[in-house]
């Protein structure tokens, strides 16, 4: 396997760049809370799971190849963020008389970080083409070794968007010890989510 260095500094660096998953995390930490960017950053590195068996399974390579099954995986995904924005800022009051981190609430923030990973086709694409890039084919097993870099992508992913869970979740304590500006972070929240339903559902 290629230098496990470079895979790493590779994966930080994506996690990084501004996309859908971290965006999600920040604007769960500032609105929710800490625990809450805490819980999406978790549900969106378990869903690399899922990406993760469809690219060493190669059945990721029939969506690439059916424009009609991945436009539907896509336009499935933009439904569940914008779901998840309309009902945010329907019920942005009550949410900000809640507790930062109810039990329920970050079981079902974590479930919805998994889901809306699981049907973005677009990361499912990613991994088939970035994995196989530090894969070596003579060392064999070559299914066991991307479920090794996926691995490996899942543990950079939660450092990553754990810190940016933190950081995000010690601004929007302090913004939350404004009562009159709670609502509008909820409502900050139900926006993102539905921008980043719109960006998913638009075409590169």
């Amino acid at each position: 396997m290629p230098d496990l260095a470079l895979f790493i500094a590779a994966s930080a660096l994506l996690a990084l760049a501004p996309g859908p998953d971290i965006v999600t995390v920040l604007a769960r930490g500032i609105s929710q809370g800490r625990r809450a960017g805490f819980a999406a950053a978790l549900g969106f590195a378990a869903g690399c799971l899922f990406h993760t068996a469809l690219a060493a399974l190669g059945v990721a390579a029939l969506i690439r190849s059916s424009p009609v099954a991945f436009d539907l995986v896509r336009y499935a995904g933009a439904a569940y963020l914008l779901w998840i924005g309309i009902q945010a800022i329907r019920h942005r009051e009550a949410i900000s008389m809640q507790a930062a981190g109810g039990g329920a609430g970050l079981a079902t923030i974590f479930r919805q970080s998994v889901i809306g990973n699981a049907l973005n086709p677009k990361v499912t694409l990613f991994f088939l083409s970035f994995l196989p890039q530090f894969v070596d084919e003579k060392a064999g097993a070559v299914g066991f070794q991307m479920a090794i870099l996926g691995a490996v992508f899942m543990a950079v992913t939660v450092v990553v968007f754990g810190a940016v869970a933190f950081f995000s979740g010690w601004i929007g304590e302090r913004l939350r010890a404004r009562p009159a500006i709670a609502s509008r972070l909820n409502l900050f929240a139900g926006l993102a989510f539905i921008g980043l339903g719109i960006r998913v559902a638009l075409p590169d």
